[in-house]
C-alpha cells in the first residue's frame, strides 16, 4: 500500500513542470514520515517479514532506482539548455532493476526505453563500471558514449550483454525469441557460444507495444515452439504502466490476455513494491531458467512525468488522475520500506538522494564537454564496415576436400566435374558448399527441408547435412527473419529463406529497423551478419500474379548498410554467394540474394535448345569482388546496355537484332550487384559507348534504373542519348497480361531504335 503524500498538489499549480512536482513529491514524503522503524535487519536478512529480498539487496535495488530517477530529472533541465537530447524517461518503470538483480550480465537483454533501472542495476555485476557517467554520455549524444558512439540513446553495453535496440514499437521481440532459441541450437550442435549454455534472455516492453502485431508474431511462436517441446528460453517482461502515450490500455487487458495462454508460462509481480515484487520476479526468472521454457513476466508499473519531456500530460488528463499516478511513485514505496525496516533514516535517504543528484548533474555537465560526432564519416563510420581483401580471402577460401566429399556424395559427384546446369542447380551447389565450409551455417525457412523448397533450390540439403542446419519454419515472414537475428548474435552464419520477394515486405523492418541498424545502434560493437535469400522478380510463366512475380525492388534501396546482389545465370550466382557469406564472416554483414524465378530453371538463350545458359559450376576457390560487374562484349562502343536479372537475357537477345538493324556493336553490362550500385564502373562503360540504354524490370517510379542514370549524370555523360526501358508503375496481372506490364526484348529494340533517330 502506499501511504498519502502529504500536500496534494493544488490547481493553481496545473503549469508547474511534473518533473518538478515528483521532485518535490518524494523530499516531503521522506521528511514527513513518522512511522515505527522496525529493528535495523542485517545485510543478508529479509528487509521486510516474509519478502523474499534481504537488506543488502534492497539497500542496492533502491540505489539503482534513485540513479534512473534522477538521470530522468537531470534530462528535463538540461535539455531546454542542449546539453540533453533525450528526455523519454524510466520514471515509475524502476522496478525493472529487479529483473537485472535476478539474471546474469551474461543473460542477453533487449530492453524497453524505460529501462534505467535495469541497466543501473545490472552495472553492478562487473567492477569498474559507472551506469551514471555512461548513460550521460549517451543522453548528451557524445562521441565517447560507449553503447552508440553518440548516434542515438540507446540502452546497451557490450561487456553486460545488452545489445543497443532502436525505438521501434516491439520491433525487438522476434529477435529476442530468435536468440532464445539460438542458444540451445549452438548447444546441440556443439559450435561455441558466446555467452553460458544455461543463460536466457530477456526482453523487456511496454503494455501497450504488446498489441503490436510485431509482438503477436513472437508469442505465437514461442508459444508454437514450447507446444512442440523446442527449448526457448526467453524471459518476456511486459512492463504493465496502463498507458500507451496517451491511450489507455484497457483495465485487466495484459492479465486476461496472457495469463492463460497455451504454452507461454505467465508470471505477475509488483513491480511498484521491491519487497513485494521481488520473489514474484524470482520465481518467474528461476522458472525461465530451469525449464527452458518462453516465460511471461507482468511487470506492474506506473508512468510518472508523461511519455517524454514534450507530453504535457495536463493537457489531457486531470489533476486528480496525475496526483494518483504521482501518489504511487515507487520511489515513493521504496523510502517507505527503508525507513519502516529501519534500514535508513530520512537524514540517510535524503542524503543518498541528494548526492545522486549531484553525480547525475556533475557527470551530465561532463559529458555536455566531451566530443561529438561532426563529420558525416564518423556518422557513419560503423554502418557498412568493409575489409575488400578479408573478404577476398575468405571468399576464395575453399571448404576441406573430405567436407565437399561428404556434401556430394562422392568425389566423382563434384559440382565442378558436371555438365553445365541452370541457375537453381547451381544455387543448389554453392549451398552445399557453403555449409560444408562453415559448420555453424543454418539454412532454414518456410518448405525448405524435405521438400527441398517450392523451386527445389535447396533440395538435398536436409539429407546432406541434418535436420538441426537445415530445417522448416513456421509461415511467418518477421520470425524467419527474428531467428536468423539470433542466430547471428550467438555466432552462427543463418542463411534464411523467403519464398518469395512479395512476402518480405509485411517483415521488412525486422532488416531495414533492426538487423541493418545493430552495427550502426551499437557503434560496431554488435552486427547481424547473414544472407537473405529471396526468389522473386518478374516473367514466370504459367504461375503468379503480383506474389509470385513481384518487382518492386526499390523496398530494398533505402536500407543503410545492407547489400543486395541479384545473380542472372549459375556461375555468377555460386561466386557471389561465397563473396556474401563471406561478408558476413568478415564484416558481419546484411545481405539479400535475389534469386530471379524466372531464369532459375532456364537452359536456352537464343533459340530452344541451344544450351547457351547453362554454366560450369565454378571451383571453391574462386568468388566475385562485391561491386564486380559482367561484361558482354567490352569491345562493342556504339551502344551499351545496363541491366540485370532477367534483363541480362533479354538485353543479349536484342543486342543480336539492334546489331543487325543498324550496324551498332553492343556492350551488355550485367550489374549483378544492385546495392550499393557501382558508380565507378556505371560513368566508365558510359564514358565508353556512344549511346546508352539502360534495361530495369522494375517499376517506373522505383528502380534500379534510377540510381544508374543517376550515376551516369553525376559522372558528366548525361548529355549522351539516352534512353530507359522499364516496368509499369503497377501491380502485376495474372497469365499472359503479366507480360503487358514488364519490359520484353521488343521493347529494348524499339528504344534502341529510338537512340538512331
Amino acid at each position: 500500500m502506499f501511504a498519502t503524500v502529504p500536500n496534494p498538489i493544488p490547481a493553481r499549480m496545473k503549469g508547474v513542470n511534473r518533473a518538478e512536482i515528483c521532485d518535490v513529491n518524494f523530499q516531503e514524503f521522506v521528511r514527513q514520515w513518522r512511522g515505527q522503524p522496525l529493528p535495523t535487519p542485517a545485510p543478508d536478512e529479509p528487509i521486510l517479514d516474509s519478502s523474499a529480498l534481504d537488506a543488502r539487496g534492497f539497500y542496492e535495488l533502491f540505489e539503482s532506482q534513485l540513479i534512473s530517477r534522477h538521470l530522468d530529472l537531470m534530462a528535463r533541465v538540461l535539455r531546454v539548455q542542449n546539453k540533453v537530447f533525450y528526455t523519454i524517461g524510466s520514471s515509475g518503470h524502476e522496478g525493472n532493476a529487479m529483473v537485472a538483480r535476478l539474471t546474469r550480465h551474461t543473460d542477453p537483454a533487449f530492453l524497453h526505453y524505460r529501462s534505467g533501472a535495469f541497466m543501473a542495476e545490472r552495472f553492478r555485476k562487473l567492477p569498474g563500471m559507472d551506469p551514471i557517467m555512461d548513460s550521460a554520455l549517451s543522453f548528451a549524444a557524445s562521441a565517447e558514449d560507449p553503447a552508440s558512439g553518440g548516434r542515438h540513446k540507446v540502452w546497451g553495453s557490450k561487456p553486460l550483454w545488452v545489445l543497443p535496440q532502436t525505438s521501434t514499437i516491439a520491433s525487438h521481440l522476434p529477435k529476442a525469441l530468435g536468440t532464445a532459441i539460438a542458444i540451445e541450437t549452438a548447444r546441440r550442435l556443439g559450435q561455441p557460444l558466446p555467452v553460458p549454455d544455461d543463460s536466457i534472455v530477456i526482453c523487456s516492453f511496454g503494455d501497450a507495444s504488446a498489441n503490436h502485431a510485431t509482438a503477436q508474431t513472437a508469442f505465437n511462436a514461442a508459444s508454437w515452439t514450447a507446444y512442440q517441446k523446442l527449448p526457448a528460453p526467453v524471459l518476456f517482461v511486459c512492463e504493465d504502466n496502463g498507458i500507451g502515450i496517451s491511450v489507455k490500455t484497457p483495465a485487466g487487458w495484459i492479465a486476461e490476455s496472457f495469463r492463460n495462454r497455451p504454452d507461454l508460462d505467465y508470471f505477475f509481480a509488483d513491480g511498484l513494491d521491491l519487497a513485494a515484487g521481488y520473489g514474484d520476479v524470482q520465481r518467474a526468472v528461476e522458472h525461465c531458467r530451469r525449464t527452458r521454457r518462453p516465460t511471461f513476466l507482468h511487470l506492474r508499473t506506473n508512468r510518472i512525468m508523461g511519455h517524454a519531456g514534450t507530453d504535457f500530460e495536463i493537457e489531457w488528463r486531470s489533476l486528480e488522475e496525475l496526483c494518483a499516478v504521482e501518489a504511487a511513485d515507487p520511489l515513493l514505496r521504496s523510502a517507505a520500506i527503508a525507513l519502516e525496516s529501519g534500514l535508513m533514516t530520512a537524514e540517510q535517504i535524503l542524503a543518498l538522494y541528494e548526492d545522486i543528484r549531484a553525480r547525475c548533474f556533475a557527470a551530465a555537465e561532463a559529458a555536455d564537454k566531451r566530443p561529438r560526432i561532426e563529420t558525416l564519416e564518423q556518422v557513419m563510420a560503423p554502418l557498412a564496415p568493409y575489409t575488400p581483401d578479408k573478404v577476398q580471402a575468405e571468399a576464395t577460401r575453399a571448404p576441406a576436400p573430405e567436407a565437399r566429399i561428404r556434401a556430394f556424395g562422392g568425389e566423382d559427384r563434384l559440382p565442378e566435374k558436371q555438365a553445365p546446369r541452370h541457375l537453381a542447380i547451381q544455387i543448389n551447389n554453392a549451398l552445399h558448399d557453403l555449409m560444408a565450409k562453415y559448420p555453424e551455417t543454418l539454412l532454414f525457412g518456410e518448405d525448405v527441408a524435405q521438400k527441398g523448397g517450392v523451386y527445389t533450390v535447396t533440395k538435398g540439403l536436409y539429407k546432406a547435412f541434418g535436420s538441426r542446419r537445415v530445417f522448416n519454419t513456421l509461415l511467418d515472414e518477421t520470425m524467419i527473419l527474428g531467428l536468423a537475428q539470433g542466430f547471428a548474435n550467438m555466432g552462427l552464419l543463418p542463411i534464411p529463406e523467403i519464398q518469395y520477394l512479395a512476402y518480405l515486405h509485411n517483415a521488412i523492418d525486422q532488416i531495414r529497423g533492426e538487423a541493418c541498424s545493430l552495427q550502426f545502434f551499437s557503434n560496431g560493437q554488435y552486427a547481424n551478419p547473414m544472407v537473405v535469400r529471396i526468389a522473386g522478380l518478374g516473367y514466370q510463366r504459367g504461375f503468379g500474379g503480383h506474389f509470385h512475380n513481384d518487382n518492386s525492388v526499390t523496398a530494398l534501396r533505402d536500407i543503410p548498410g545492407l547489400v543486395v546482389g541479384c545473380p542472372s545465370r549459375g556461375d555468377d550466382a555460386a561466386m557471389m554467394l561465397r563473396t556474401l557469406a563471406a561478408l558476413a564472416k568478415v564484416d558481419g554483414r546484411v545481405s539479400v540474394f535475389l534469386e530471379p524465378i524466372a531464369l532459375y530453371m532456364t537452359k536456352d538463350l537464343y533459340a530452344p535448345g541451344d544450351g547457351q545458359w547453362l554454366t560450369t559450376y565454378p571451383t571453391p576457390d574462386q568468388a566475385l569482388v562485391l561491386g564486380e560487374e559482367r561484361v558482354y562484349h567490352p569491345d562493342a562502343h556504339d551502344l551499351v546496355i545496363f541491366t540485370f536479372g532477367n534483363g541480362v537475357p533479354m538485353s543479349l537477345r536484342a543486342a543480336r537484332q539492334i546489331e543487325a538493324t543498324h550496324g551498332w556493336k553492343v556492350r551488355v553490362v550485367d550489374l549483378r550487384w544492385l546495392v550499393p550500385l557501382n558508380h565507378a564502373a556505371i560513368a566508365k562503360h558510359a564514358g565508353e559507348c556512344d549511346r546508352i540504354l539502360v534495361v530495369d524490370e522494375g517499376r517506373f517510379s522505383a528502380g534500379i534504373g534510377e540510381g544508374v542514370i543517376t550515376a551516369i549524370t553525376e559522372a558528366g555523360f548525361g548529355g549522351k542519348p539516352l534512353r530507359r526501358v522499364v516496368g509499369a508503375d503497377t501491380y502485376t496481372p495474372l497469365a499472359g497480361a503479366a507480360f503487358l506490364v514488364i519490359p520484353k526484348d521488343e521493347d529494348i529494340i524499339a528504344a534502341a531504335d529510338a537512340l538512331a533517330q
